[in-house]
């Protein structure tokens, strides 16, 4: 499978034990350093790369035109997580995420999902501080996104100590061990894995406009990054962050809208195929295409709703304007239900520095209205709001 001259990273020999068949021997995949230079790519794959640029560039504009560009970043930001999740064998329905409470997941899997949403909230204030992205931040935003799940007894918020191994091959006999029957072995945990993510780091740190285009960049940082399997859990929703994260850094985007991975969920197959082809093979070009395309896909994609949000939003503000209704405060709760997708009276008060009766009575007209509905009808206690032609845009209806 593996093609010694082109490959891209060392075959190096790994030992360990299993408690049926014993001691055994094998080879993991040590990935070379990322290199300063653009790989070589083929013209079907630059004109893919130019139509990211434009789709990019197209949302980008949109979300600085907004007046407030964060706000609509939250419910997209809600939506990407259960995408990104759900790549990982943790699901939870759309609904249940936009209308769910970060503070109180109602289940395990919720939770988990939440914490996607504030790792990505501690990565873009990161960004937006003007930090660079160190060994330090990755570690830490591992740490966020695994805290309160089962995944926190390994490794939290730390490089993994254990030898781990990434799918199985379809033709591995049922019986043969984990690591044989793996799909992909990557780098060996200790010192060596340690400084090939330091020269990640250091990667990131660097300036390569003149030599690679900013999509080829983001596609070998997310390559690299899911190669080298730094963490014993949350790589695969940690590097796609990586990917707006890149796209942030080198200025392709000013705001973190996009939402990649419900694209890749539907290719998942092929997703990894085009991962395994640039290790084994050196196939950069049929990796940049294809992760060019969903790119693409994603951002006209992501476009597409957030302006049928900012349609929804003004279809909402003009209800409003047609009633009896005359109040400021009606127009910030329309967008504290834009910008978090669900809320509480609670939430409601605090955000508009009101009282609470003055709060409950603003959300009780506007239900009155049509523009915010309960989330639960039946619920007594902590009832929790949504404005409901939001939420069909975001659940695609």
């Amino acid at each position: 499978m593996f093609d010694k001259l082109r490959m891209t990273g060392d075959l190096v020999p790994i030992t360990g034990t299993d408690p049926v068949s014993g001691s055994w021997e094998h080879l993991a995949f040590a990935a070379h350093p990322l290199p300063d230079e653009e790989p070589s790519l083929s013209g079907a794959t630059y004109r893919q790369i130019s139509r990211a640029r434009a789709a990019l560039a197209t949302l980008d504009s949109t979300a600085r035109q907004l007046r407030n560009p964060s706000l609509l970043r939250r419910p997209v930001l809600r939506r990407e997580a259960q995408s990104t999740s759900a790549l990982e064998g943790t699901y939870a329905p759309l609904s249940e995420v936009l209308s769910g409470d970060e503070n109180a997941p109602a289940t395990a899997d919720l939770r988990e999902i939440f914490n996607y949403v504030l790792m990505a909230d501690q990565a873009f204030a990161w960004l937006a501080d003007g930090r660079p992205v160190t060994t330090g931040l990755l570690t830490d935003l591992q740490g966020v996104l695994v805290r309160g799940t089962s995944s926190a007894r390994r490794w939290p918020g730390e490089l993994r100590g254990d030898q781990v191994v990434v799918g199985r091959r379809p033709d591995a006999p049922a019986n043969e061990i984990p690591v044989r029957a793996a799909r992909f072995v990557p780098t060996p945990p200790g010192q060596d894995l340690e400084a090939r993510v330091r020269d990640l780091v250091a990667w990131l740190g660097r300036d390569h406009h003149d030599q690679i285009d900013p999509v080829v960049a983001a596609a070998m940082v997310h390559y690299q990054f899911e190669t080298l399997h730094p963490f014993f859990d949350g790589n695969g929703r940690v590097g796609r962050l990586l990917i707006v994260m890149q796209l942030l850094l080198s200025g392709v985007l000013g705001e973190p809208t996009l939402t990649v991975s419900p694209w890749f969920e539907a290719r998942r197959g092929e997703y990894d195929d085009r991962l395994l082809g640039v290790s084994a093979r050196g196939d950069w070009d049929r990796w940049v295409a294809f992760f060019g395309a969903g790119l693409e896909a994603a951002a006209v994609d992501t476009h597409r709703q957030m302006t049928q949000l900012l349609d929804v939003r003004e279809e909402l503000l003009g209800r409003i304007a047609s009633s009896n209704l005359r109040s400021a405060n009606a127009i910030k709760l329309v967008d504290l239900a834009m910008s978090t997708s669900s809320f509480t009276v609670r939430q409601a008060q605090a955000d508009l520095d009101v009282t609470y009766a003055r709060a409950n009575k603003l959300v009780a007209q506007l239900v009155e209205l049509e523009v915010l509905a309960p989330v639960d009808q039946a619920a007594a206690y902590g009832r929790r709001f949504h404005a409901p032609a939001a939420t069909a845009v975001l659940l695609g209806a």
